[in-house]
């Protein structure tokens, strides 16, 4: 089964983290720079996953999954935050907003990986 996962972040080095961290035959990205960007493309594709930066040009990460918490057709889609403020009133502010985890950059690729196959509901690969 294919997956489809926004990662929406105005760092392209970060995108290129996340598509190098979860690029297999199973899952489509799609990529989003800004937060308007990322809300049309929520919209537009309805992913199964979408991974959302914080502190973005336009729209906050936070104001985008306000936004997609309150449409019936995004509400849903689990949102994953990310971001480089790791303070626990920064965290309480992510999940408040509707998103069901929050990773604090710097992330491990591996933790990324092990936290999108468990909301996917996905076995990990086995490594040998």
């Amino acid at each position: 089964m294919t997956h489809k996962i926004l990662i929406a972040d105005d760092d392209p080095s970060l995108r290129l983290l996340v598509r190098v961290t979860l690029s297999d035959s199973s899952v489509t990205l799609i990529e989003a720079n800004d937060g308007s960007q990322a809300l049309a493309a929520a919209r537009a594709e309805r992913p199964d996953l979408i991974l959302l930066d914080v502190a973005m040009p336009g729209l906050t990460g936070l104001e985008v999954c306000r936004a997609l918490k309150r449409d019936p057709t995004t509400a849903p889609i689990p949102v994953v935050m990310l971001s480089a403020k790791d303070k626990e009133h920064d965290q309480n502010l992510g999940l408040g907003a509707g998103a069901v985890a929050y990773l604090t950059k710097p992330f491990s690729p591996l933790q990324l990986l092990y936290l999108v196959e468990d909301l996917l509901h996905e076995p990990p690969a086995d490594p040998g």
